[in-house]
């Protein structure tokens, strides 16, 4: 599978999302073909070979006559429909980044995605890096886009209403539910252009999966930062569709005085909340006590839920946490018939195809108790019946 990893250490912006995406290898061309049947007035796109903080990367900037019109939404999706020149997939992804800007921009002025006009994301520049960038996706080819944290840098940003806090309004919106990363850059680092396009076209956010990196484009912003290069890179490459690429959070806690009894009872509240995982470990602790370290691996929609668990069921007064990737097989359930009846389990599919059966243990137990055997023979028993099953599969 072909996929696209947004490595955004100093955030995104519209202008480096295209200069990325031409620096992987998209014909600046067919995207400037698509801009000039906009109508939009004498736009060009520029692309240039920059340095930033010592590192090679690409610019486009966008030149055009001076405007000072204030679009609304319709205006610019009237203007996307009428292009003989932008396919239609380019069109509906350059639409769903343009209306998921409006409904940010409404939501915090307080207005309705109809009546919300465009300020700087309607200037002809923003238009040619959203729709610009649509056709550098579509051209790109990726069947998936991953993403990095997205840092918002800190201090203020003057915008048409005035003066205000990092993130701009807008882009803390179109943030939501979206992880940021810590940064001690003073500047706009991420531009409310720059979040429509991510929150727009990512599929996961998290850190670099495993895969083959094939080409890399680097793109760059207009600052100079002084500790970093302004620069947003791009990973394109293969990954292995045998593995499924998840991401979970990580919740993990100390306790040295919280009994045996109390943690266990815990572990199975957060059990039946939705963790995927409860699991305990010895450890030492301050002034030699010895300690229990309960971590707790779950989706992100059940980490707050799961929290209130932990502070209510334990006497913790702090939970640290990390968003963590992993490779899950490709499993389904699956019934094998023994002597005692049928056991559930599940069938893992292994990158190279070959599957392995492995018996539910609830499955297991309640046969082992009703028949009174092991649940050792039990166990063995399905593994065997799978295993006749493959050789027979009559």
């Amino acid at each position: 599978m072909k996929i696209a990893y947004l490595d955004c250490m100093s955030g995104i912006s519209g202008d480096m999302t295209l200069g990325a995406l031409v620096d992987a290898g998209v014909d600046l061309s067919a995207i400037q073909a698509g801009i000039d049947s906009l109508g939009l007035p004498d736009c060009r796109l520029v692309a240039t070979e920059v340095k930033k903080k010592g590192f090679r990367a690409t610019s486009v900037t966008v030149e055009h006559e001076p405007e000072h019109a204030h679009r609304h939404l319709h205006h610019i999706t009237d203007m996307i429909d009428a292009s003989d020149v932008i396919t239609p997939s380019q069109k509906e992804l350059a639409k769903r980044i343009f209306t998921r800007l409006g409904e940010a921009e409404a939501h915090v002025h307080g207005s309705t995605l109809r009546k919300v006009h465009f300020h700087e994301v309607g200037a002809v520049d923003s238009i040619a890096d959203i729709v610009g960038s649509a056709i550098g996706w579509d051209l790109l080819g990726v069947e998936r886009i991953e993403c990095s944290p997205i840092p918002t840098g800190h201090g203020f940003v003057k915008i048409a209403h005035g003066r205000v806090s990092i993130p701009a309004p807008a882009t803390a919106e179109l943030l939501k539910g979206i992880p940021i990363a810590p940064s001690d850059v003073e500047c706009e680092l991420t531009t409310p252009t720059g979040a429509a396009i991510a929150s727009t076209i990512v599929d996961q956010f998290g850190y670099l999966p495993p895969m083959q990196i094939e080409t890399i484009g680097y793109g760059a912003g207009d600052k100079d930062l002084e500790t970093q290069g302004n620069i947003l890179r791009l990973l394109v490459g293969q990954v292995d569709e045998a593995s499924v690429a998840d991401q979970i959070w990580v919740l993990e806690t100390n306790l040295d005085d919280t009994s045996g009894e109390i943690i266990g009872h815990c572990a199975e509240l957060l059990g039946e909340a939705g963790a995927l995982d409860v699991y305990s470990s010895s450890i030492q602790m301050k002034k030699n006590r010895p300690g229990v370290k309960l971590t707790v691996l779950c989706y992100a929609a059940d980490v707050k839920r799961l929290e209130k668990i932990l502070f209510k069921q334990t006497s913790t007064i702090g939970i640290r946490k990390w968003l963590a990737s992993r490779h899950v097989l490709p499993r389904e359930a699956h019934q094998v018939e023994t002597p005692w009846g049928k056991i559930e389990g599940k069938l893992a599919t292994l990158p190279d195809g070959e599957q392995r059966f492995s018996p539910e243990y609830e499955a297991c137990r309640v046969i082992s108790e009703s028949h009174d055997v092991s649940i050792q023979a039990v166990y063995q028993e399905a593994t065997a019946a799978y295993l006749k099953s493959q050789d027979d599969p009559s």
